[in-house]
């Protein structure tokens, strides 16, 4: 018979992918003899065992978690569903990647009408008792039944306003029945009539299941998307003897980390509630104390806490965040796992634990999650403009950066915002999971409620959002769309500006700058320079691009496009002219005008490169994205080619075609026209013959043809390139050599690499064009349906983001396998977006690529994903 149920006491750290993160640590910590209040684990595979049975509990495991219930009895001294002294239990999700408040937790299960009266008794407090109670209907209706949370909110609030207050902790035992009663009738109308259910083994059932459940809610989805996190993972259930940070003033919750998660400083750093439930914490309802104040309110809680605490860090050598409660006076651990961070804080972490001896500099590199560097690069704000800022407020500074938008009050406005454009701050009184697509769309997020540990903060460090939190003095209108702060009104769509680094928040759009890259930064890049086997290139169009690569640590340019050049207001009529000339001789003629520029273009990139290489795509898009569109710019060509206006517009509306996408463009323009080839290869020449003189740098040209779909059609491309360089070479007195390769972008061509391979130097990987082709999306269109397919579970990614590994990375491990069998030696590289993809770096790697090419600002993720990846191949051999 399978296991599917795990006590504490029976697992350890190692067994994550079966007990999920939070499972596999509390078991840890009981090993560590640690407070931990007892329990047990329903494993991941009981939730894919769920899914694949029709989301049904099989009658196996159900009767494995009343199992485990019984050995939890034992240990606890108390019965569940006893009505004098009910065992309580809460009940958790914990997935195998930490993806904090994207799943759902239950507290309080277990009690009922007649518990909460026994548990009353038994404790002497009857005001915690139904406080429990009215958090644990609350809880079960929003999460188990989905009657939604904000019923109960106002349900509260309209009592809070009756009896004149403004904390939940100031309701007495009779307003809590009051709650308790309305709260129950909430539950009966929203369930057509159905009372809220009093048997605790039903509850405790319903609430496994809904945790299993909440692994496919909208947010969890969106959640695992953006952090490349499987859905066949699955998430465990944590089902935990109670224990009550809400039974006075001795008693209080909180959540703290070994380190500062926003700087990466050293000390203890985190935040509490007196008489709340860990909930309060992190929802962000009540803004709490710093940690530090504990030492005066509890001192012997405080300095115990502390001395486990460090030994927890100690033991799994990293930051560690941690949920603690102290019922009565008695300290107990909730949970730990390695924390949350900003990217500069795991830069500084990691370099501190290499220079404590904690950690090897293979382990910090591994530490350090590649797609988070991307923070570093965050804009800061400019500090003459920040000088004319009007300061409105200030409040936590939970996430670093600056930020300036629009401001919206609610995520799908946000998102809609951010679709059209528009530089977006979400304003809310606190963030919910729900909101993980405004957030993910937000250039910075404002709270009124939650502190540093809040979700909001969380979250938005995880993605190196700006973020600012529990501003108590906002008033919010969130029906009327505008707040009000510091004497100013804040409508909808007016701009405020955030500084996530001090708490300050600007009326107005304070202009920001480049963020300063700090020592931290180099130590770890060094070290995944050290240990990865790829080089990393950049794509880049011009000598700024290119400095920017050069300087973030890129060793060359992989994809030159050199149709972005012809863009320039000065060129463009150029270009037009070779495009509607109707003989060979006027179209090289107009080319000829182009040649300065272009030569100009490559000489800048070159002396900007200071030897390194760099692949020069020819021209690929089809002529129509060249020709004019507005009246204007057809009467001015017209005088200049001595045409009608009609007959520009006639060539124009020639040129037009019903996929350009598959149409005239790449290697079939100089099938057709010949001479465009030509021009740019005497640019190309010219520009690394004059820098290799001028500067002395050691320049061998390397030469792409594009959207090549067979051996034949490069060769026909490739010899008018070879003919034309040898005549430069012969023009300048040059003896400097270059190398021709083409594209791989096209499917058959990964098919037939190896016939191309006889006539192409270096592949290049095109995975967007490969990815188009291959899955027959159009990566301008496929936007307006990925969603759907999301949802329905069809792609868990988006195939222009991350490579497909099974399709498009069949037919790259193909074509590279095929290339190297007619030329061995060949040069193979990736120039699509996925060169700047962690997952995707760690597939090149696999098959073995020469480099990967990746956008100017990626290069450092890049970098560090490489040396991640040849790590890990390392320790698997």
């Amino acid at each position: 018979m399978a296991k599917w149920v795990y006590m504490f006491t029976e697992g350890n750290a190692d067994m994550r992918d079966l007990l999920g993160g939070k499972g596999a640590n509390l078991a840890e910590m009981t090993n560590l003899g640690l407070p931990i209040p007892q329990g047990f684990t329903v494993t991941t595979e009981a939730c894919t065992n769920y899914y694949e049975n029709g989301k049904q509990i099989s009658d196996e495991i159900r009767q494995q978690i009343f199992g485990a219930l019984g050995k939890l009895e034992k240990l606890q001294g108390k019965t569940f569903g006893d009505v004098g002294d009910p065992l309580l239990v809460s009940v958790r999700s914990g997935a195998r990647a930490s993806m904090p408040g994207m799943m759902d937790t239950i507290l309080n299960l277990g009690l009922n009408d007649e518990a909460v009266e026994g548990f009353a008794k038994k404790t002497g407090n009857p005001r915690f008792a139904y406080d429990s109670y009215r958090r644990f209907i609350q809880m079960y209706s929003d999460v188990v039944m989905e009657v939604p949370k904000s019923f109960f909110e106002k349900i509260i609030d309209e009592v809070k306003e009756e009896k004149g207050v403004h904390y939940d902790t100031e309701l007495t035992v009779e307003d809590l029945k009051v709650l308790v009663g309305r709260f129950k009738a909430v539950y009966k109308e929203a369930m057509g009539g159905e009372e809220f259910p009093q048997e605790p083994r039903a509850q405790l059932m319903g609430a496994v299941q809904a945790v299993f459940r909440s692994w496919d809610n909208p947010r969890a989805i969106v959640y695992r998307r953006m952090n490349d996190i499987p859905g066949d993972w699955g998430t465990a259930v944590n089902v935990q003897a109670m224990v009550f940070g809400n039974m006075g003033d001795t008693s209080g919750t909180g959540v703290a980390f070994t380190r500062n998660p926003s700087t990466g400083e050293k000390g203890i750093y985190g935040e509490y509630l007196i008489n709340a439930q860990g909930e309060d914490v992190v929802a962000g309802v009540r803004t709490p104390q710093p940690i530090t104040k504990l030492e005066q309110d509890m001192p012997e809680c405080y300095a115990g806490f502390m001395k486990l605490a460090m030994k927890l860090e100690e033991h799994y050598r990293d930051m560690q965040d941690m949920e603690f409660t102290i019922q009565e006076g008695k300290l107990y651990f909730l949970q730990t796992r390695n924390g949350k961070r900003t990217a500069p804080a795991a830069l500084r972490i990691a370099c501190e634990l290499v220079d404590e001896g904690k950690i090897t500099e293979e382990e910090a590199v591994l530490r350090i999650e590649a797609k988070s560097l991307d923070q570093l690069l965050h804009p800061t704000f400019d500090a003459e403009a920040l000088k004319a800022g009007k300061v409105i407020g200030s409040a936590l500074p939970a996430s670093p950066g600056a930020a300036a938008g629009k401001v919206y009050f609610t995520a799908d406005e946000a998102k809609l915002a951010h679709e059209r454009g528009e530089r977006v701050v979400l304003v809310r009184l606190e963030t919910s999971p729900e909101d993980i697509e405004g957030m993910h769309a937000a250039e910075g997020i404002l709270t009124a409620r939650g502190g540093m540990t809040s979700h909001a903060a969380v979250v938005a460090r995880g993605m190196g959002t700006c973020c600012v939190s529990g501003c108590g003095e906002i008033r919010m209108n969130e029906e009327e769309r505008y707040f009000e702060l510091g004497g100013e009104m804040v409508k909808e769509g007016d701009y405020i500006s955030l500084d996530g680094t001090t708490g300050r928040i600007y009326l107005g759009d304070i202009r920001t700058k480049e963020a300063e890259i700090g020592g931290n930064f180099q130590r770890i890049m060094d070290w995944a320079d050290k240990y990865r086997q790829m080089k990393v290139r950049t794509n880049a169009d011009t000598p700024s691009d290119t400095r920017k690569a050069v300087e973030l640590g890129a060793e060359g340019i992989g994809l030159c496009r050199t149709e972005h050049m012809f863009f320039e207001p000065e060129r463009i009529p150029k270009i037009r002219k070779m495009i509607l000339s109707g003989t060979a001789e006027a179209r090289e003629a107009a080319l000829s005008e182009l040649i300065p520029f272009q030569k100009g273009d490559f000489k800048a990139m070159y002396e900007a490169l200071a030897g390194r290489p760099m692949t020069v795509r020819y021209l690929d898009p089809p002529l129509h994205e060249f020709v004019p569109t507005s009246e204007e710019d057809i009467r001015a060509l017209a005088e200049e080619m001595g045409l009608t206006e009609e007959e520009v517009r006639g060539k124009c509306e020639d040129l037009h075609e019903f996929n350009p996408m598959m149409g005239h463009r790449g290697c079939r323009l100089p099938v057709t026209y010949p001479e465009i080839a030509r021009m740019q290869t005497r640019a190309v020449m010219e520009a690394a013959i004059e820098v290799k003189e001028e500067q002395g740098y050691d320049i061998v040209p390397e030469i792409m043809i594009p959207l090549v779909g067979e051996k034949k059609e490069l060769k026909f491309v490739r010899d008018i390139v070879v003919e034309t360089a040898e005549k430069v070479k012969a023009e300048k007195g040059s003896d400097i050599g270059y190398h021709i390769g083409t594209m791989i972008e096209i499917p058959r061509a990964a098919l037939l690499a190896d016939e191309i391979a006889e006539e192409a130097e270096f592949f290049s990987f095109g995975t967007n064009d490969l990815t188009q082709m291959t899955f027959g999306f159009s990566r301008d269109d496929a936007g307006k349906f990925l969603d759907a397919y999301y949802k329905a579970k069809i792609y868990e990614s988006d195939p222009f983001a991350r490579l497909d590994l099974n399709g498009v990375g069949q037919l790259v491990e193909m074509a590279a396998e095929k290339g190297r069998k007619s030329r061995p030696g060949i040069k193979l590289g990736i120039c699509g977006e996925h060169g700047g993809d962690p997952s995707s770096v760690e597939f090149c790697q696999k098959v073995g690529l020469d480099y990967v090419s990746c956008s100017p600002y990626r290069v450092p993720i890049a970098r560090l994903a490489a040396g991640q990846a040849a790590i890990r191949e390392q320790e698997k051999n």
